[in-house]
């Protein structure tokens, strides 16, 4: 066994890092290469709460400073550490505006070694549209990334980026502004919102919310919902439906509200201003949902970077193949999975529309990365490791599909209590098209033993005795048998076909 090199990560990938030097929070996180679905080796952040005070005395704290230059001292020595390969130091809001904003700039740069890009407002929406778009699939709304000091405000549709707009309403900043006076900040909110023009292109559509103190007031939301799914990238709610959660959290003490405990001390403090801040965008933009994206500036920062051959990849299908090949007994098999069920669907006339299609792809690709757990426990692995996945551009219900399927083709059947605990976020189609692609599954893995080589020899043909026959070659005829058999009649039970084997 060679420890040197082990097989948990993605060979000939160069880590590299972004080093996010914000108004609230300085974080270090490191992927394991820049690829279109990255995946995190490392996430730190400090709060060093650059921006706090700045709105009064226009100067970086100097405690603050102190704080945030420590953080960057450690992070330089965790890359070098992580022989990361390149380093992106980015600055925001605190650090371009204040007076001493300059001198914080250099002795940063000295602390990590490197020069540090300072993103204007406007080069901050845009990075934050990027992200979004790096983590969803096709998405069309407002990108609204809230900040420790600033709301960048901008367009993303069929892949184009608009002009984006910055507004002084970071949760550091309304703070500040309002003298900590919540009514003061809900103004101040509401008339930079207004003045925004976005209206016009905003209502009626989805708007995707970036930022740690959105994603912490979402995730509070989720708790006191009781939601089923505990992923924020893609959790998805109507204004309507949020309306009396954010005026609680605006004017109630963040320590008595339910379901706090799922949200660290130090984000508590800037949940009211960052519910006041949407409670601005709902009411002014009028978007047809709120959706948190977990994507935010750093992915978008180095989304940029990325080839346009590598941006038109499909980041859950790649996200798909790296399990596969890094959890799978044959991730080539897997690839004949998607062949197989592409073939099958269309033999059998089960017709699926373009976003069903390609969950089901992803499907095929993730069904083996369970083989290694106890074939009692093999199912609800699979249900844990893909409801819970860090894969970008997929819905929950889409999420949960994906797991129900390969929950599925090891049980054999739906646990009651598994489809009352996750099965809410899926609609009936959905649950439908899960159970037919794990029968045929459950077929497929009686023939091959999750090796390749054997899908791409069957096919189907309509059966002159009705209903359709699969065919399988002479040679793999011994492949056969009583248990094959009972699984393709329960494959044929859920598709409503009559199905038979045929040897030629």
């Amino acid at each position: 066994m060679d420890l040197l090199h082990p097989h948990g990560r993605i060979p000939g990938r160069a880590p590299v890092a972004v080093v996010d030097i914000g108004s609230n929070s300085v974080r270090l996180v490191i992927y394991e290469g820049n690829v279109r679905a990255p995946t995190t080796l490392f996430n730190e952040k400090v709060l060093s709460g650059l921006g706090r005070g700045i709105a009064q005395t226009n100067r970086l704290d100097d405690k603050s400073v102190a704080s945030a230059l420590a953080a960057l001292r450690r992070f330089r020595t965790l890359c070098d550490q992580s022989g990361v390969t390149e380093i992106h130091p980015i600055a925001t809001a605190a650090a371009r505006e204040a007076a001493n904003g300059p001198d914080f700039v250099a002795a940063a740069e000295a602390a990590l070694g490197c020069p540090i890009t300072i993103l204007s407002g406007a080069d901050e929406a845009h990075y934050a549209a990027e992200g979004v778009i790096a983590g969803f699939h096709s998405p069309n709304g407002i990108a609204g990334d809230l900040g420790g000091g600033s709301l960048e405000i901008v367009e993303v549709a069929d892949g184009r980026i608009g002009k984006g707009i910055t507004m002084p309403l970071g949760g550091l900043r309304l703070q500040d502004l309002s003298g900590n006076d919540i009514a003061k900040a809900r103004s101040i909110a509401e008339s930079h919102v207004a003045n925004s023009d976005f209206a016009a292109i905003a209502a009626g559509r989805p708007f995707y919310a970036v930022g740690g103190t959105w994603r912490n007031l979402f995730k509070l939301h989720m708790e006191q919902s009781n939601y089923p799914v505990h992923v924020m990238h893609g959790y998805r709610v109507r204004p309507a439906e949020v309306e009396s959660f954010l005026a609680n959290v605006a004017k109630n003490d963040p320590d008595k509200l339910p379901g706090i405990g799922a949200i660290s001390r130090n984000r508590r403090q800037l949940l009211a201003f960052g519910a006041v801040a949407m409670q601005a965008v709902i009411s002014q933009l009028k978007p047809s949902e709120i959706v948190l994206s977990a994507y935010g500036v750093r992915e978008g920062y180095l989304h940029s970077r990325l080839s346009e051959d590598e941006k038109a990849r499909d980041p859950l299908l790649e996200s798909a193949i790296e399990l596969s090949f890094l959890r799978s007994r044959s991730p080539i098999h897997n690839e004949e999975l998607v062949d197989w069920s592409t073939r099958t669907f269309e033999a059998l006339s089960i017709n699926e529309t373009l976003y069903e299609s390609r969950l089901r792809k992803a499907a095929c690709l993730l069904t083996d990365i369970s083989w290694r757990a106890h074939p009692d426990y093999r199912g609800r692995q699979s249900l844990s490791i893909i409801v819970n996945a860090n894969i970008p551009a997929v819905d929950h219900p889409g999420r949960v599909y994906l797991a129900l399927a390969n929950y599925y083709r090891y049980e054999g059947e739906f646990d009651a209590g598994v489809l009352e605990s996750i099965g809410s976020v899926l609609d009936p189609r959905l649950l439908y098209l899960a159970r037919v692609l794990a029968s045929l599954f459950r077929v497929s893995y009686l023939l091959t033993a999750a090796m390749p080589g054997v899908l791409g020899r069957l096919y189907w043909k309509q059966d002159p005795r009705g209903g359709f026959s699969l065919v399988v070659p002479r040679d793999l005829e011994p492949l056969l048998g009583e248990r094959p058999d009972a699984r393709l009649q329960a494959f044929a039970k859920v598709v409503e076909r009559t199905l038979r084997f045929d040897v030629r």
